[in-house]
């Protein structure tokens, strides 16, 4: 995955530019005021360090409070915990599933469909096939039946073309798992309650407020309020409804999110994995929890004692050190008071936090000389791809560093600037990634309270997914080592972190399997 590919919309990965001699650049910069305070870049560097520490005891904090907000959030929903949604995914794949699995994975402007077939213990994952189709911007904010109509055709499409890897046995249905990575209050394993749409989506549940919209109009348009919202609606049943419409003989076993998906797809091949973490674009976890450590779901029987829970961690807000610059992204974007882990952790927001931080060092500070560029100012500019191919540079005059500044935010630099901004972008990556571990040792610190020593005594292997941690050297550096600053040499030993590549697609098909009609039948 992408840094922008969490939750399956494709951007792809830029590594460093090459440098080129310039002439001067053909952007329109803006003369400093006169008026205005000056404050050495220095130190603007020095105090945004200071508030971005994150020594060995504020971790900690943050692991402990995590672990409380987990705790609250099993206890009772609409509390003051994480969410701590339920999956009722309690029996993960074993190894024995056989047969052909299919998943749809949708999260973004694209989505994927997979094919996969099943050998069981012996041959596991003997073949698969994927089709990524993008959404047109009409059915963002079409209607249900429309967008998932959409979405049953093409996936009648792909299923037309199996071949001759794959068998099907005849009398049974086509299962397919669903990774749904919108809000969703799950009330089964083949059910979900749409929570909110997010990611640019407006569906509506009745007429398409946009089917008389001239093309041309669509970048411009803005839903309005709907009468009749798709909200509240199943989305399994939308979709079992859609494939019905389309002639299509398949039916949904499993829905699923991301980070489930991820967790079920490592799982598969190990069986140690109990928690996965998805950082990218955006970014979550999910553990296997016993279900007499889930208040909220008193009497509830499961198969297994257990159940994956679906923490919602970018919700976590609690004691994290956070700067004036992080408070204006907040209050700029469209969940202000909201997501705030997220926003201090996930690729989404690294190369925001880095471009506020260096217009500040521009216009206050005569950081790239008197005059700042007016495209150093526009929201976004610089992504957190760019600002991990800058700290890849390891030429003795940063010329890619000062390459890529002139290309995304039109600034000519020196070497000593050039240096400024490494120190920025180290600064913002590694507070990112201590966060991250100490999020990973709360969610450990939960689970230990109710296995008597099970998870800190024994191996235990956290998947973790997605382009961010993927791509990043330093960010997944950085995680690794506070995980072990937190637990010590003894207890980290046992802790393996595994990175799980592209896991939520098969994890899915998986976890339709082991939740089929027929498994009695493996």
């Amino acid at each position: 995955m992408s840094f922008f590919a969490t939750t399956s919309s494709a951007v792809g990965y830029s590594f460093l530019p090459r440098f080129q001699r310039r002439r001067t650049p053909q952007f329109t910069m803006v003369l400093r005021s006169d008026h205005s305070v000056s404050v050495d870049p220095i130190t603007i560097l020095t105090k945004l360090k200071d508030e971005c520490a994150t020594p060995t005891p504020l971790l900690q904090q943050v692991a402990d409070a995590m672990c409380a907000q987990m705790r609250a959030g099993l206890a009772a929903d609409g509390g003051s915990g994480l969410p701590m949604i339920p999956t009722y995914v309690h029996d993960l794949p074993t190894g024995n599933e056989k047969g052909l699995f299919y998943a749809l994975d949708l999260g973004g402007t694209n989505f994927r469909v997979l094919r996969v077939q099943l050998g069981g213990k012996d041959e596991r994952v003997v073949a698969t096939e994927f089709e990524q189709v993008s959404i047109p911007q009409n059915l963002m904010f079409g209607t249900s039946e429309e967008l998932f109509d959409f979405i049953a055709l093409r996936l009648a499409n792909f299923a037309a073309k199996e071949d001759g890897r794959f068998h099907f046995s005849p009398g049974r249905k086509r299962e397919i798992g669903f990774t749904f990575s919108f809000p969703v209050k799950q009330t089964s394993i083949d059910s979900g309650i749409l929570i909110k749409w997010t990611k640019g989506f407006a569906v509506s549940g009745t007429v398409s407020p946009i089917k008389d919209c001239k093309s041309s109009d669509l970048t411009r348009w803005e839903p309005p309020a709907l009468s009749r919202p798709f909200l509240g609606k199943d989305v399994v049943a939308c979709l079992n409804e859609a494939m019905i419409r389309q002639g299509l003989h398949m039916r949904v076993s499993a829905l699923v999110n991301d980070t489930v998906g991820t967790l079920a797809g490592a799982e598969y091949y190990d069986n140690d994995v109990m928690v996965a973490v998805i950082l990218g674009t955006g970014t979550n976890a999910c553990y296997v929890e016993q279900i007499n450590a889930i208040p909220k779901l008193q009497g509830y029987a499961s198969s297994s004692g257990k159940m994956i829970i679906s923490t919602e961690w970018g919700a976590f807000s609690n004691g994290l050190p956070l700067t004036e610059f992080d408070r204006e992204m907040d209050a700029a974007s469209i969940n202000p008071g909201e997501q705030i882990f997220e926003k201090t952790i996930s690729g989404m927001y690294l190369g925001e936090i880095v471009r506020r931080v260096l217009l500040k060092m521009a216009e206050v500070g005569g950081l790239f000389g008197k005059s700042v560029s007016q495209k150093l100012a526009i929201p976004f500019i610089l992504r957190t791809p760019d600002i991990c191919a800058m700290q890849q540079d390891n030429s003795g005059d940063l010329q890619a560093i000062r390459s890529l500044l002139y290309d995304k935010a039109g600034v000519e630099s020196n070497l000593s600037e050039r240096k400024t901004v490494l120190e920025v972008c180290d600064t913002i990556v590694k507070r990112g990634g201590n966060l991250a571990g100490a999020g990973v040792v709360g969610i450990l610190q939960k689970m230990e309270e109710k296995s008597e020593g099970l998870i800190f005594g024994n191996r235990i292997v956290v998947a973790i997914d997605g382009g961010l941690y993927e791509n990043y050297p330093q960010y997944r550096a950085y995680l690794k080592d506070s995980v072990k600053e937190l637990l010590g040499t003894e207890k980290s030993n046992n802790v393996v972190i595994d990175h799980t590549k592209d896991g939520s697609g098969i994890g899915a098909a998986l976890l339709a399997a082991s939740n089929s009609m027929y498994k009695h039948n493996f």
